[in-house]
């Protein structure tokens, strides 16, 4: 008997194998050798015309310590996801509770679909469109003008003091349905009975919320905050489709945004373009882990003091 189960467990083990051997592939073939060449490029000069890679060591990573323009796209990516992360959040979460409300609504399923409905939009296709409605003769300087309101008279992304922003706020537009949406699932599993028992305690709107609805959607807001964080780390398509990183040298340039035009743009900067991939890699992991960390132990606090 004790063979045969033996024989068993061998058999049930190799089938299993067979079963996640096409995921095993395509994780060493699309993430494990990418990743791992990318490192040794970033240790590299690479050309791109002749082929020939020469090791150089930490070369490309001290002369990235020493370039202004890496430190300035450090920044902005900073800015920008400093920007857009919390405002994207709060601004999900209340759509979501909104949205919640309206779920036995017609009206709720038409909202639904029209907040959702930019996610699916062509990000270049959005990017052009607020690129016609910052113009200096775009619709929202004519909106403020004709309200009297100042605004940015060579538009909004050809100002300095205003490009950044004028993206961030495009992103937020853009992002904050697919993430109310994914709130909105998981406010939908928070049992009804929770919201009966505390009203039949008097508990306001705010309390309810305060006291039921942030705690069990802690998980939810993990997952939203952490992504929107990597999405926002990653910036690149909203800059290369607006500004090129304009008006002015580095004004709008982000970490990816330098990795693209390092490597596509020189001949011999795919070394130093690996090594900014490497530099994001890490920043991302870094700050994913401490929001993980902090959310988490909050969470944890919470259970214990209650």
């Amino acid at each position: 008997m004790t063979d045969e189960r033996a024989a068993i467990t061998r058999w049930q083990y190799r089938y299993g194998l067979v079963l996640i051997l096409p995921w095993i592939l395509a994780f060493v073939v699309f993430w494990l050798y990418p990743l791992v060449e990318a490192l040794l490029l970033s240790v590299s000069q690479y050309s791109t015309l002749t082929g020939e890679r020469e090791w150089v060591g930490i070369a490309n990573y001290t002369a990235l310590l020493d370039d202004p323009l890496f430190w300035r796209a450090l920044l902005n990516t900073a800015i920008f996801t400093a920007g857009t992360v919390p405002v994207t959040t709060v601004l999900s979460v209340t759509i979501a509770v909104l949205l919640d409300r309206l779920a036995t609504q017609r009206l709720g399923a038409l909202l639904r679909t029209a907040y959702f409905l930019p996610t699916v939009t062509s990000l270049v296709v959005v990017a052009l469109i607020f690129t016609n409605l910052y113009a200096r003769d775009g619709a929202l300087n004519a909106l403020l003008s004709a309200i009297g309101l100042p605004y940015p008279e060579r538009g909004w992304l050809l100002e300095p003091r205003t490009a950044l922003g004028a993206i961030m706020a495009m992103d937020v537009w853009m992002a904050t349905g697919y993430y109310a949406v994914i709130v909105l699932a998981g406010l939908q599993t928070i049992p009804r009975h929770l919201y009966e028992a505390s009203t039949l305690d008097s508990a306001t709107s705010w309390q309810q919320f305060r006291l039921i609805t942030l705690p069990l959607l802690k998980p939810t807001l993990l997952f939203v905050v952490v992504m929107n964080t990597i999405k926002s780390f990653q910036v690149f398509a909203e800059v290369y489709v607006m500004t090129r990183g304009g008006p002015l040298e580095g004004t709008t340039t982000t970490l990816v945004y330098e990795l693209y035009r390092n490597a596509f743009e020189r001949t011999d900067g795919m070394g130093y373009a690996a090594a900014i991939a490497a530099i994001v890699f890490i920043a991302i992991a870094g700050v994913s882990w401490l929001q993980i960390r902090l959310i988490a132990e909050r969470s944890l606090a919470g259970r214990i003091g209650s």
